[in-house]
């Protein structure tokens, strides 16, 4: 069988088990199988594979027809133009996340962001990217799992950044030495009972998807305790889920009435990315309230 023929076959397969973008999935499995790059791929097209790759390949196809990610299979993801190592210890990192990081890029053309802090880390995809695109930031990144944070070690070594993010374990904000001048954070935002119990998500760790009943639970928990842990202008960043736009920009209006609340849709149009920037007189409203 020729790297075309196994290709061919492998697309029919994923896309009978309802594996979406089958024709990509295949390459990918394909690829690592081989560890080639997609050039050397398409160079070899007409090559026969040996028993021992034959054998290597559908292992990897059957893998992912039981629904494991590909991206744990082959152990990375892509997110914001970086390579980052993932295994089931993390979240896999998803492209809607790429919006936090653009809207924070905004922000720091527009605030001093010097110093910023990643909450629920995960891999590390948001503060590496951060950390890539302001060289002059200091970052912290938190993580309530301390197998993640291994993960986002490995990764910010990779990414030559682990001189410029200090990983600290615990949950949220409490790790956090000082104020910071920009939150950002992606927690969990899915409803308890819509957790899937089959498929690519449920191979995922549930404490990276589990947002409580309403899915709300540690968002609003976080916007809570941000005022003490954001600088006088600081600015906050959260993505939410489909539907609860209006839940998080209600609470954080009331707890910080002078500040600036936004929401920004993701491509598909949905409300992804809500914004906070405080003004220099809501602080000492801030400390009043004991946010």
């Amino acid at each position: 069988m020729t790297l075309q023929q196994a290709l061919g076959r492998a697309r029919e397969i994923l896309a009978a088990n309802s594996v979406e973008e089958a024709s990509l999935e295949g390459e990918l499995l394909l690829r690592h199988a081989l560890k080639i790059d997609r050039v050397q791929l398409y160079l070899d097209l007409g090559r026969e594979l040996t028993p021992e790759e034959e054998e290597a390949f559908w292992h990897l196809v059957e893998r992912r027809c039981q629904g494991e990610p590909t991206a744990y299979i082959i152990g990375h993801r892509e997110f914001y133009g970086l390579d980052f190592y993932v295994d089931p210890r993390v979240l896999i990192p998803r492209p809607e996340s790429e919006l936090l990081v653009e809207k924070a890029l905004e922000l720091a053309g527009t605030h001093r962001i010097a110093t910023i802090a990643d909450i629920g880390t995960g891999c590390g995809a948001i503060a590496i990217s951060l950390a890539r695109n302001l060289p002059r930031a200091k970052i912290y990144a938190t993580d309530i799992s301390a197998s993640a944070l291994e993960v986002a070690r490995i990764n910010c070594v990779n990414h030559g950044v682990a001189d410029r993010i200090c990983l600290l374990a615990g949950d949220m904000l409490e790790p956090l030495p000082e104020p910071v001048d920009l939150i950002i954070a992606n927690l969990p935002y899915i409803r308890q009972s819509e957790l899937p119990q089959s498929g690519p998500v449920s191979f995922e760790p549930k404490i990276a998807l589990d947002g409580g009943p309403a899915g709300l639970e540690k968002i609003l928990k976080l916007c809570r305790k941000a005022g003490a842990k954001l600088t006088s202008r600081g600015c906050l960043l959260l993505e939410i889920g489909q539907g609860q736009g209006e839940a998080v920009t209600a609470l954080l209006r009331h707890l910080f009435p002078s500040g600036l609340v936004e929401v920004t849709p993701d491509l598909s149009g949905i409300e992804r990315v809500v914004s906070l920037c405080l003004t220099p007189n809501r602080l000492g409203a801030r400390l009043a309230e004991g946010a």
